[in-house]
């Protein structure tokens, strides 16, 4: 009776389990609870996920002694749902260790894009529509030292025309194009959570080109575990290339 009551028992933890991880950021994304509440259930998450993690062992254990192959193939499947569950926020964890704490990015730290159209979408935002300072400039340079503008050889208005159609392609919600300013800016929108980060494209004549400066900063949290300046290097990448 065992060794039928708990892969089934163990299966049906794990995908509890694995639905409490997912509600995470979709209770957040929807609504339903702030995120310190987010972060909680992650853990509880986690912390179930490796209970299971162990009673689907015991059950692996249990029917292959007897040979119960269904009942294993039960025992198994919970096992891989509970590993996950386990290792998405580990991984988050050691993603963050990996990344200065900062949520503020930019390819020129002395004078960074300025956000114009989308500081009001800010005004109640716990990070700040202003530039976080020295410090956080000082943190950027160490942990992405890659960061800088891009130049091209397009004229800054078809450079910002293609900046964007990049913007678009990459699915953020354009707030405002200012041609006169060289000036773009637009909010990303984060697929699990729906974190909201705002970007400003600063395009500025350089010589017989452009030259291109990119700001991205999260609107809630302390680290963005590496998010903006990822999407700084995947726009400018699409830019580049779209501008050509």
């Amino acid at each position: 009776m065992a060794r039928v009551l708990v892969p089934r028992a163990a299966l049906f933890l794990a995908l509890a389990s694995a639905l409490a991880l997912a509600l995470a950021g979709l209770g957040y994304r929807w609504g339903w609870w702030g995120l310190a509440t987010s972060f909680s259930v992650l853990r509880a998450a986690s912390y179930a996920g490796a209970g299971v993690a162990l009673l689907a062992v015991i059950g692996v254990a249990l029917t292959a002694l007897a040979r119960a192959w269904p009942a294993l193939a039960l025992a198994a499947g919970a096992l891989v749902i509970a590993a996950v569950v386990v290792w998405v926020p580990l991984s988050l964890q050691k993603l963050a260790r990996t990344v200065p704490p900062i949520h503020d990015i930019t390819t020129d730290t002395e004078n960074p894009p300025a956000f114009v159209a989308v500081a009001e979408r800010r005004r109640d935002a716990p990070n700040p529509a202003a530039y976080d300072g020295a410090e956080v400039a000082a943190q950027q340079k160490r942990g992405y030292p890659d960061l800088g503008p891009l130049v091209l050889a397009a004229p800054p208005d078809r450079v910002l025309a293609a900046a964007e159609a990049t913007a678009r392609a990459m699915g953020w919600e354009i707030v405002a194009v200012a041609p006169t300013e060289g000036r773009l800016e637009a909010t990303a929108t984060t697929s699990w959570f729906a974190f909201k980060d705002d970007v400003v494209v600063r395009v500025s004549a350089s010589g017989a080109g452009s030259r291109v400066d990119v700001r991205s900063k999260s609107r809630v949290g302390r680290s963005d575990l590496g998010t903006n300046a990822k999407r700084i290097r995947a726009f400018l990448s699409g830019l580049a290339t779209r501008a050509a």
